[in-house]
């Protein structure tokens, strides 16, 4: 039987080898139960939470299957995701899968010249990443040739839908051969879903990964937080992070034995006792990376999950994420690490800003909030050495140590300089003897994670705001929308206590009201719905003053309804506005 678990999965030689440069060691539960089916050419419906290592799960067996050893021109297979983000990041595992047997693999996005994507395509590829909307283009353009695909996935499928590309993605299946394989991977399985798996599926296995569940009190008691950092910089900013921190001992957790070798590497460079730990050691060179742990002669292990499981170190303070964990059981398993027996630990995850979105899987798995983080600059780390230079100075004065044979020198000087020279001169040699010092050149922010956490917040928004939109109103009610909400700190009470006050209208004649993140549907008695909008127009709500009119859902047949007050008047008040109907500009 073979040593390698993914040989044991029907993988190749070839694969495997590539593999084990990467340094990966174990498949993870999608990759174990979707690469054998697929090996055997079966459509997949794999229904599992994004980061838990579907790219692989699908791509490998697919490469195997109608890759390795031909040439490349018309692409053998297509994948599509929802966002160019996910088509970049898929793109970049599948190639450095199928690197070491000249698999040419291409990403065609939006927001990329026609000119790149079209000129790669006629040099020939075997598998196109692409969104749905540019792979549409191209296919009505006639520069992708679809009549020679073996094998179509869609990955984040419930995404797609939810981002709008449902035609797009009829339209594409319309262009493919009628012979193929397909795989569909979603996080999700609403009824559209089904609907595509029931109409473009065919004898498909459905593989189903259930999220995880914590149970109650498993979740260590542990300060947990993020930075999030371009991917060229992730390196220097975790020796930065070290050395703010001043962990008792850290464990760095990594993908790969490769990621383990360099960063220890690169932590060395920086003046950290560091340990290697993955499966391409032995168990004597395991037992002696323990052995010195204990003994606190380490100050960071850096390793992969496979070979950090069981291990428990009383002076274990930090436990450190370099990326995002193939799923939420893994991330609590690694922060289990530290903050055991009422002790306090710290939990800290960087990461990429693609794979910012996945902060919020783990965040509702674990009902705990992940504080994100600036990372820290030159100034802040600088700030810090001294601090701890100056505390190991102060331990020195008031303990036992024998100084008297460096007096001499500072006497000697002292006549020559004065004493507090003296002094800041020989605190800058102890700090710089003590540390290797990093460029003082501060890391790039890059804040389009926060786009990628808006876009998210937007479609979570849109879906509660339509569900606010179909409540049925009730006879004789009108439905005012408030640009106030949530976000705001806006309650119930706050909109009936504006409107009843400014408007001067019983609390009776308000109803239903429904809050959403950056909005308010209120339904109020029809006959006085305009005597609110007048009164709310120049009022505060919350201190602040926000847009007030007729939800164009909700809006009274009538545009000229006579309002309220100028009823009770007899006619002798004037309206100080003209048509309601300027309530909705």
């Amino acid at each position: 039987m073979s040593s390698n678990p993914f040989a044991d999965l029907g993988l190749c030689d070839t694969l495997v080898s590539s593999l084990a440069k990467l340094g990966f060691e174990e498949p993870t539960p999608i990759q174990t139960k979707a690469i054998p089916e697929l090996i055997q050419g079966r459509d997949v419906l794999g229904q599992a939470a994004t980061g838990t290592g579907k790219t692989a799960a699908f791509s490998l067996p697919l490469i195997q299957r109608y890759c390795l050893d031909q040439k490349p021109g018309k692409p053998k297979i297509l994948i599509l995701t929802p966002t160019r983000e996910l088509c970049i990041q898929v793109s970049e595992a599948v190639n450095s899968f199928g690197k070491d047997s000249n698999i040419v693999v291409l990403p065609v996005y939006g927001g990329q010249e026609y000119s790149r994507q079209i000129r790669a395509l006629n040099r020939g590829v075997h598998i196109v990443v692409a969104t749905p909307g540019r792979a549409l283009d191209h296919i009505k353009r006639g520069t992708l040739d679809l009549s020679d695909i073996q094998a179509v996935v869609l990955d984040e499928a419930d995404e797609m839908l939810d981002m709008g590309f449902a035609d797009e993605l009829d339209a594409i299946f319309e262009a493919l051969p009628a012979k193929r394989q397909t795989a569909l991977f979603s996080a999700t399985l609403p009824a559209r879903i089904s609907k595509i798996a029931e109409n473009h599926l065919h004898d498909a296995c459905h593989i189903l990964i259930p999220k995880e569940k914590v149970p109650e009190g498993e979740q260590p008691k542990v300060k947990q937080t993020a930075y999030i950092v371009g991917k060229n910089h992730k390196t220097a900013a975790l020796g930065r992070i070290l050395d703010i921190e001043s962990p008792k001992l850290a464990i760095v957790f990594a993908r790969t034995r490769n990621e383990v070798d360099e960063l220890a590497e690169s932590l060395r460079g920086r003046g950290y006792s560091v340990e290697p730990l993955h499966g391409g050691l032995d168990q004597a060179q395991r037992d002696r990376v323990m052995k010195r742990a204990r003994a606190e002669q380490v100050d960071v292990i850096v390793a992969t999950d496979v070979a950090a499981r069981g291990i428990d170190i009383d002076h274990l303070s930090h436990v450190i994420n370099f990326g995002i964990p193939s799923s939420a059981e893994t991330y609590i398993h690694r922060i289990g690490r530290t903050g055991r027996a009422g002790r306090e630990g710290t939990a800290i995850t960087i990461l990429e800003p693609r794979e910012s979105r996945l902060l919020k899987n783990i965040e509702r798995i674990t009902k705990r909030k992940i504080s994100v983080l600036s990372v820290p600059t030159a100034t802040d780390v600088h700030a810090k050495r001294l601090d701890l230079t100056r505390a190991s100075l102060h331990e020195l004065l008031v303990g036992d140590s024998d100084l008297g044979r460096y007096r001499s020198i500072v006497e000697i000087l002292g006549d020559e300089f004065d004493i507090i020279d003296v002094a800041a001169a020989a605190i800058k040699l102890a700090n710089e003897a003590n540390w290797k010092d990093v460029s003082d050149v501060d890391l790039p922010e890059d804040l389009s994670w926060k786009k990628e956490h808006s876009s998210v917040d937007r479609r979570e928004s849109f879906r509660e705001d339509r569900r606010a939109k179909q409540r049925v109103l009730s006879p004789g009610m009108v439905r005012l929308f408030i640009g106030t909400g949530r976000d705001a700190g806006i309650r119930p009470q706050d909109l009936v206590g504006a409107i009843a006050n400014e408007a001067g209208i019983p609390s009776k004649l308000i109803g239903a009201i429904d809050i959403a993140d950056r909005f308010s549907l209120v339904e109020v008695d029809e006959n006085v719905a305009q005597d609110v909008i007048y009164a709310l127009r120049d009022a505060f709500i919350k201190g602040r003053q926000c847009i007030v009119r007729y939800d164009r859902e909700g809006a009274p047949r009538d545009s000229e309804r006579v309002p309220y007050h100028y009823k009770k008047s007899g006619g002798k008040e004037k309206r100080k506005n003209k048509a309601p109907k300027k309530a909705f500009k």
